[in-house]
């Protein structure tokens, strides 16, 4: 290597330290399961056995997959994923025990499994996520008609939704939330439109007072994800996937572009839209007076107002795992089980959970930083993103921070679509993540090793 010549720079792979860091996530949710018992009935669990085994053996399988398909992954992004879904099997089965005795832990660990099983199988199967780019506008479609068909008769319910919110599908018996698996699909989409037309959409339009107005062809894909999204907030009755989707695309359009106008002119059409509908649509005024006015209409407000007392009554470190009373909060197990977490575990133990949250959204970013290709990194900032947003809405609902969504809490709330499309979304994450930290040639003695993504110029190691 010559003397003017930059070192390649060449990352470990750390799938010791990611193991040790699963072992520590592991023994989080196994200590919840042990100490709830132990508050509860007086003793260790009959069955601790049998469920810790099985946890760890689940832990294992997620981690040999990542050590065999993807070696060149973060290794910090699965061991916080399964910290958080095992803290949210310990807080539900915690809150099984309070009568009338219930056994949601069980699916929950079911949906688990198969979370576990479609990550790994991602990870076999898609080996290149490039692949994923040829079929934009197939994605685009099938994500649209996913977000809209519970309007469809016979098919939509609002049996499992809060507030009667129709955003279920009831097929043979079984009940999931299509938009999950939607999120996917439409963030799939977009990067892969965007990255096909960023140069149009950044250069093409004329300019109009200084400002350079968009096309009305290259406005389209907006206003169709506008139309879509006022059409779940009026008829599907949810705020919270409306605001997801068309934040997602506005976000993505303006890591496309790098232009803040497609930041404002995404923020007038949403907020047209939730003028629209808060004119014209009970269940939005419902929401947004619980958020400003929660105790004018206790009756109404009853989970705003019970959430609230329960993180009060929790305090800073929080009564302790199985001494609280965090059942008394309606849909204490999905909607609401941060105000568990809180009332239980203290404002310590949510933030806590707020910071590996973040730990995740700064690990997705640092995944689309290293991509090599522009369908990468808008893919892995577009996920990253969902998951910030999602967290960010229900956290914010459940804290008073802002009106009430209904999303639910990534990896912790009680569900089986949300569970198994964030596990899915994982993978795509750790795929893109290997993909722009594994060596495109040999090492030499010259190239700079890094544990994490460089941040500043990179100096020439000698030995």
């Amino acid at each position: 290597m010559s003397t003017h010549e930059t070192p390649m720079i060449v990352y470990r792979r750390r799938r010791n330290t990611e193991l040790a860091l699963i072992a520590v996530a592991a023994l989080l949710g196994v200590g919840g399961f042990v100490i709830t018992t132990i508050n509860l009935h007086g003793g260790l669990p009959s069955n601790l056995m049998v469920v810790a085994g099985g946890w760890l053996v689940l832990c294992l399988v997620a981690h040999i997959a990542v050590r065999i398909c993807t070696p060149w992954a973060d290794p910090v992004i699965l061991p916080c994923v399964l910290a958080l879904n095992g803290l949210g099997l310990a807080m539900i089965y915690r809150l099984d025990q309070d009568p009338p005795v219930s056994h949601l832990a069980v699916g929950q660990l079911i949906w688990t499994t198969l979370g576990v099983a479609l990550f790994v199988a991602a990870l076999i199967f898609v080996r290149d996520y490039r692949a994923l780019q040829r079929y934009p506008y197939v994605l685009f479609l099938a994500g649209l008609i996913l977000l809209l068909l519970p309007l469809v008769p016979g098919l939509g319910s609002s049996a499992n939704a809060a507030n009667g919110s129709q955003i279920w599908l009831n097929i043979f018996g079984f009940s999931f939330q299509p938009s999950e698996i939607a999120k996917i699909a439409l963030t799939l989409a977009f990067a892969s439109y965007l990255a096909e037309h960023r140069d149009v959409l950044q250069l093409a339009g004329r300019t109009f007072l200084g400002v350079r107005m968009p096309r009305m062809r290259d406005l389209l894909p907006i206003l169709v994800m506008w139309f879509a999204g006022v059409a779940v907030i009026v008829f599907e009755n949810d705020l919270g996937t409306a605001l997801l989707f068309f934040g997602l695309f506005v976000m993505m359009l303006y890591v496309a572009t790098g232009q803040v106008r497609w930041v404002v002119i995404g923020a007038l059409l949403f907020a047209v839209a939730g003028v629209l509908a808060y004119q014209t649509v009970g269940h939005v005024q419902v929401r947004f007076d619980a958020w400003l006015h929660p105790f004018d209409d206790p009756a109404q407000n009853g989970q705003v107002i019970s959430a609230q007392y329960g993180m009060a009554w929790g305090g800073l470190f929080g009564r302790g795992w199985g001494l609280g009373r965090p059942s008394l909060v309606p849909l204490a197990q999905s909607d609401f089980i941060a105000s568990s977490i809180a009332e239980e575990l203290g404002l310590t133990g949510l933030v806590a959970m707020i910071v590996v949250y973040g730990v995740v959204v700064a690990r997705g970013m640092r995944a689309a930083l290293t991509a090599r290709d522009t369908f990468g990194k808008l893919l892995a900032c577009g996920l990253s993103f969902t998951f910030a947003l999602q967290v960010f809405a229900i956290l914010g609902g459940v804290t008073r921070l802002l009106p009430l969504t209904g999303l639910t809490t990534p990896f912790v709330s009680q569900g089986g679509s949300s569970l198994v499309a964030n596990w899915v979304i994982i993978a795509i994450l750790m795929q893109i993540s290997h993909s722009g930290r594994r060596p495109v040639a040999p090492a030499s003695d010259q190239d700079v090793f890094l544990d994490q993504a460089p941040t500043s110029i990179v100096r020439r190691v000698d030995g």
